[in-house]
């Protein structure tokens, strides 16, 4: 199929589905259009007339898109840019350690627990899958997924502090698992495995160089913006820093997506303070918040269609049931126990560590990681496995994690009042 073709095609289910949720479910966007795509894409597999032929189209229209190419080297920028746009950098200064050990030794933990438990897992199901490939599904799946959580957490009126330490994790945590991801994707090319000093080094640098590389296009940015009146120009200076400093950075070996954290942090904080004016501040936030609502919709519709292209095996669709425990028991152990030991030294919202575990929802990014495995069985297994995780965090914890977040908050407000 053409790409005009595909992006019609997508655009469309993407305007339909919002719709039919707007209209009728009135879900959380992220998780009303994933359902009704879901459904949409499962009722083609009953023996409706022309099923079959809608079917095998949408498979076409699938097969012709590089999802994980599309979404690591086109839409992460954006939405990343967008996301940090809208957070205050100062408030998340005050949460700066939490928001670094999430995003990166709870991350390192988790995959670490889920690469080793997965193994015994597939194991135990029969499976013969090299320990480095577990490690993979434990590096793509470690990752979580700002996009449904956040706009759940502010309808629950969860805690300031709560929300921005988890939009802080979200914006961050993406790319500490794209670096190990790579790493670990290396060593099961059958690349030389680096020392643990280099690989340790290779690290800190796309980590390190993606922060110093963020920080620096961001000022550049915000002194062009700085210098003109025209909002049509300083949207375009935006729209470029998200886009070519995604792909500099890439080209660059450092860290994209935490470049893109960074230059939006401060365009987002610093230049709402001093370089953009009050009719401009409007108009950026209504062009990014318009990229990201139909990036996202595109983004959530694919992910439901994805399960037409996916091998849904019984025993692979077992494996995935076996994985969701797994993967909460990894979250609350990788978020758990560093948390522990700072309590020792600040205190912590009430059921902070219940809300931090069940709202780590994972999203686009580890299905596009798991698509671009080689192929072969444990690709296949993986792909599955991620997929029926990525679909039970969305819909059943981003379905109960405002009744969750309020339940906890009406228990602290009865411990405080007697």
């Amino acid at each position: 199929m053409r790409l005009f073709d595909v992006l019609a095609v997508l655009i469309g289910f993407s305007a339909l589905f919002s719709w039919l949720n707007d209209r009728y479910l009135r879900l959380p966007n992220a998780i009303g259009l994933m359902l009704i795509a879901l459904v949409f894409s499962l009722m083609l597999l009953l023996p409706f007339p022309f099923a079959s032929e809608l079917e095998q189209a949408v498979q076409r229209m699938l097969a012709s898109i590089d999802f994980s190419e599309a979404l690591l080297q086109g839409m992460l920028g954006f939405l990343l840019f967008a996301g940090a746009l809208h957070v205050d950098l100062r408030e998340l200064a005050r949460h700066k350690w939490a928001i670094a050990i999430l995003a990166s030794a709870s991350v390192v933990g988790a995959t670490i627990l889920i690469g080793c438990g997965s193994w015994l897992l597939f194991f135990a199901l029969g499976f013969e899958i090299p320990l480095i490939y577990c490690m993979l599904l434990g590096a793509l799946i470690s990752p979580t997924d700002p996009v449904a959580v956040l706009g759940i957490l502010k309808n629950a009126n969860a805690p300031k502090s709560l929300e921005m330490k988890i939009t802080g994790e979200s914006l961050f945590n993406d790319g500490v698992a794209v670096v190990v991801f790579m790493l670990l994707a290396g060593l099961a090319a059958g690349e030389t495995p680096p020392a643990p000093g280099d690989a340790l080094m290779l690290f800190a640098t796309e980590i390190v160089g993606g922060l110093a590389f963020g920080f620096a296009i961001g000022w550049i940015a915000l002194f062009m913006i700085s210098r003109t009146g025209n909002y049509q120009v300083e949207i375009m200076v935006t729209l470029a820093l998200a886009m070519s400093g995604y792909a500099i950075a890439e080209h660059a070996n450092v860290s994209a997506p935490i470049a893109i954290v960074v230059a939006g942090l401060i365009i987002g904080s610093r230049g709402r303070a001093v370089a953009v004016t009050e009719a401009t501040r409007y108009r950026l936030d209504d062009f990014w918040e318009l990229v990201d609502e139909i990036l996202n919709a595109v983004l959530f519709v694919i992910i439901g269609l994805e399960v037409l292209a996916i091998s849904m095996s019984g025993e692979f669709i077992l494996a995935g049931l076996f994985a969701i425990p797994l993967v909460l028991a990894a979250r609350l152990a990788s978020v758990g126990l560093p948390f522990q030991l700072l309590r020792r030294h600040r205190r912590f919202e009430p059921g902070f560590l219940s809300i931090l575990t069940w709202g780590g929802l994972r999203g686009g990014i580890s299905v596009a990681l798991a698509l671009s495995l080689p192929d072969g069985e444990a690709r296949d297994l993986i792909l599955t496995v991620t997929y029926i995780v990525v679909v039970f965090s969305v819909l059943v914890q981003g379905l109960t994690l405002g009744p969750l977040v309020r339940r906890v908050a009406a228990s602290a407000e009865g411990t405080r009042n007697p």
